[in-house]
């Protein structure tokens, strides 16, 4: 394929991830089990999982001068994926996510932004001729919300569609949430964007749409997923059913690859689908880089 350009400005983090037969409780210490040292950072999850779905990627972030850097950098690097708008903080650590994984494959997470907080305007702008050659703009919230602004400002300069993951969630102001093309919180997200605790799924759409966002797609973890299609119609596709290890990065490997699909002119609803397959296959395997598949694995086709 080769003729799909990606940009994903985000974060780029290590994930310290412990296993544990269940969560404590507070003030509780109980023994884990196996523990990893992994890459993560929505941003450059996104980046990989869009990578090994064939795409041309490039990602703009930030990255501490600490060991953890040296190692993320070096991974992205191993991936083919576009390094050339990171930045290297001086005195900042890498961002560091602490997560823990029960045996039903729930996680919790605790991050520490680290060298994400320094990703600027100025940096997104120094790169605007990487994300003008883009066919999709990915982003998400794990950096500063001026950055996203920016981000935004140059993608429709360009005619560029974005694609916007709004975790972790915050209160988005209309005139940014109404120049998203493709909005996709999951459902604890998508109540907090409209600062209401609506019981309806289609109510909270409905209510988005009429703010100005084009589509919003509400992943529903085992529930599925609902979205407005073209056509303005609110359709509800079932998930998959999978045996869930870890759900660590299904959500990025979601976004990646319906913004790939997006990216070759594919309708939403084609693109819902392959995203689910995807998301489905990483659900089954533990992590979030490690889970995720190249295209011939959830294709049965080679890479072109």
């Amino acid at each position: 394929m080769n003729d799909v350009n990606i940009v994903v400005v985000g974060s780029i983090n290590m994930d310290l991830v412990i296993f544990t037969n269940r969560f404590p409780n507070k003030g509780e210490t109980i023994i884990g089990e196996e523990f990893h040292r992994i890459p993560g950072g929505k941003g450059a999850n996104q980046a990989v999982a869009a990578k090994r779905l064939g795409a041309n990627v490039d990602i703009i972030g930030c990255i501490g001068d600490d060991i953890y850097g040296k190692e993320v950098i070096g991974i992205l690097d191993n991936e083919d994926i576009g390094t050339e708008c990171i930045s290297i903080i001086p005195n900042k650590n890498t961002g560091i996510a602490l997560i823990t994984v029960n045996k039903h494959g729930e996680n919790k997470i605790i991050l520490s932004q680290g060298a994400n907080s320094n990703l600027s305007p100025t940096q997104i702008r120094n790169s605007e001729h990487l994300i003008k050659k883009a066919n999709v703009l990915l982003l998400q919230l794990e950096i500063p919300i001026e950055s996203i602004v920016e981000s935004v400002k140059i993608a429709k300069r360009h005619n560029i569609p974005v694609i916007l993951n709004p975790a972790p969630a915050i209160k988005l102001e209309p005139a940014l949430l109404e120049q998203i093309d493709y909005l996709i919180p999951n459902e604890t997200e998508s109540k907090q964007l409209v600062g209401k605790d609506f019981g309806d799924t289609e109510e909270i759409i409905d209510t988005l749409k009429e703010i100005g966002v084009s589509h919003t797609i509400v992943t529903l973890g085992e529930k599925g997923v609902v979205f407005n299609d073209q056509t303005g119609k609110i359709i509800h596709i079932d998930a998959h059913k999978v045996k869930a290890i870890d759900t660590t990065g299904a959500g990025d490997a979601f976004n990646a690859a319906f913004g790939v699909s997006i990216a070759e002119g594919k309708t939403i609803t084609e693109s819902i689908h392959f995203a689910q397959t995807v998301a489905a296959y990483s659900v089954t395997k533990s992590g979030a880089q490690p889970s995720f598949p190249n295209r011939s694995e959830v294709t049965g086709k080679r890479n072109n």
